[in-house]
């Protein structure tokens, strides 16, 4: 299993990623930096990696899932409700590969702001 770390100016938060080939193309590309975008209670930002849709991609995460967005490069990280949410569900824009779990209280994410620079790192 491999960690990585986010930063953002206001916070940080550790992930567990599990093996798979998005999870091996991630590693390969770190450390990354980029822009964070937000999405109702999800931040994503892009990053310089290309995957396809892995078996087992999923839409409606629980909160707190490392996702990958494959149409949009992108690093997807839902804590709560997005624009496409029915009830309370963490539902991702399209199906995305999970790739792990954020550690802690994935609601720390809420300190992070659109524009805001984002690093991806090894932990």
């Amino acid at each position: 299993m491999a960690s990585i770390r986010i930063r953002w100016p206001a916070g940080s938060a550790l992930a567990d990623l599990d093996d798979g080939p998005t999870v091996r193309a991630l590693l390969a590309a770190l450390p990354c930096e980029s822009s964070v975008n937000t999405w109702g209670e999800e931040v994503y930002f892009s990053l310089p990696v290309k995957a396809a849709l892995e078996p087992g991609a999923q839409q409606v995460v629980p909160p707190g899932s490392v996702c990958f967005w494959v149409d949009g490069s992108a690093l997807a990280l839902p804590w709560g409700r997005t624009p496409v949410s029915r009830g309370d569900e963490c539902r991702l824009v399209n199906p995305c590969n999970v790739l792990g779990r954020l550690r802690g209280d994935p609601s720390v994410l809420k300190t992070a702001r659109d524009g805001d620079p984002v690093t991806v790192e090894a932990a």
